[in-house]
């Protein structure tokens, strides 16, 4: 298919040989704990990908960082979804750079990433039922120094190879009055972390989204970084809103690329008839064009509350056209091939996990049509 060649080429040219490595390993070994995945992802320079040039990395842009993502999940899904989270976290921290908020160390950290190929992993609030996403996991409490941090994350994926990990987490206010949210970030080697078995799914199991606890983990103040309050209206903050527009660009791309490896396999071996393959090819593409077409538009600057609610909205219509397009990839595959190979069945169990990622549809629903209605977008 052109626009999975198409990426497919713009990932090796930002990270040579990766994707001959994963195509040399089957698909059950990359899918499997311990994978060799990321081990070739580090060394292909993947850490840096979306990091800019100015701090040592590769400078992808939202496009190419999403084509090279939709071209590795095409070959190991677990891969994609996992590093995604790195990804998220490492946009957080250029974003924080950037901003006048920085503490100056911010650009050491980011150099540190791409010029030692270290794995982030993200301990923000997913996959926490009935809690928000933006609620903190874990509270730091005052310390000489710094903070005592105690909580959990989970699931929490690369949560065996990070090096780092960042977290939300609420700890006591300047004043003394309350408590406020933060942003840290602590070395895996740190005493205190320790991981935990959580995930029991043979589905992206190599992402190793286990559990991640914290128990009185001692955090330097330098490492860790305070958000800004909600806007007036409550919209999220600036670090917030281009942290939230990169992961749902980039994950929905995950999931563009498990169901453009089952569609590849339906043109590539011409099932059904070609109005059937048409119309699958223009699902698949449907959800390609909606996701490139925010990213060109974050690219020309719009990542303000606007840009977040449009992103939102072309995930989920993403969502349902690779919903549609899965399930009728399998339908022309047929069960003969579905028996053949447990690549298929794989992939279209894989294929379904957008819709567990934040924010839920339910969750959105409120805050979608309060912003349709003329308010600000507000996640909570």
């Amino acid at each position: 298919m052109r626009t999975l060649e198409a990426a497919r080429d713009t990932c090796e040219s930002l990270l040579p040989g990766l994707l001959g490595l994963l195509d040399a390993t089957p698909l059950a070994e990359l899918e499997a704990p311990r994978s060799p995945a990321l081990d070739h992802f580090r060394a292909c320079g993947g850490p840096g990908l979306v990091i800019p040039r100015t701090y040592g990395g590769m400078g992808a842009d939202p496009l190419q960082a999403m084509a090279a993502v939709r071209a590795l999940a095409s070959r190991a899904p677990s891969l994609a979804v996992a590093t995604t989270m790195h990804h998220f976290s490492v946009a957080t921290l250029f974003t924080l750079a950037d901003s006048i908020k920085s503490s100056g160390m911010e650009w050491a950290l980011l150099e540190g990433i791409a010029e030692q190929g270290l794995l982030v992993a993200s301990g923000f609030a997913e996959g926490n039922p009935g809690q928000g996403i933006l609620s903190p996991t874990m509270r730091a409490d005052a310390a000489d120094g710094g903070y005592l941090v105690n909580g959990s994350k989970k699931p929490c994926s690369l949560s065996r190879s990070m090096d780092l990990l960042t977290a939300s987490v609420s700890l006591p206010a300047p004043d003394g009055e309350g408590r406020e949210a933060a942003v840290l970030l602590v070395p895996r080697k740190t005493e205190g972390i320790s991981v935990h078995p959580f995930w029991n799914s043979w589905a992206l199991a190599g992402a190793e989204s286990d559990e991640v606890r914290l128990t009185d983990v001692f955090v330097d103040e330098q490492l860790l970084m305070r958000t800004t309050e909600p806007g007036a209206a409550g919209e999220l903050d600036e670090l917030q809103t281009v942290g939230f527009i990169w992961f749902e660009l980039l994950i929905s791309s995950c999931y563009l690329g498990i169901v453009s490896g089952l569609v590849e396999r339906v043109t590539g071996r011409r099932r059904g008839s070609d109005s059937d393959r048409a119309a699958l090819v223009v699902r698949l593409e449907t959800a390609a064009q909606l996701l490139d077409g925010v990213a060109r538009a974050v690219m020309d600057g719009e990542v303000g509350n606007e840009a977040l609610a449009r992103t939102l909205i072309a995930r989920y219509a993403a969502q349902d056209a690779l919903g549609d397009a899965a399930r009728l990839a399998l339908e022309l595959l047929g069960g003969t091939a579905f028996i053949g190979s447990s690549d298929i069945a794989y992939l279209a169990a894989a294929s379904h996990g957008l819709s567990f990622h934040p924010p839920s549809r339910t969750a959105f629903t409120g805050p979608l049509l309060d912003h349709v209605a003329g308010a600000p977008l507000r996640l909570s």
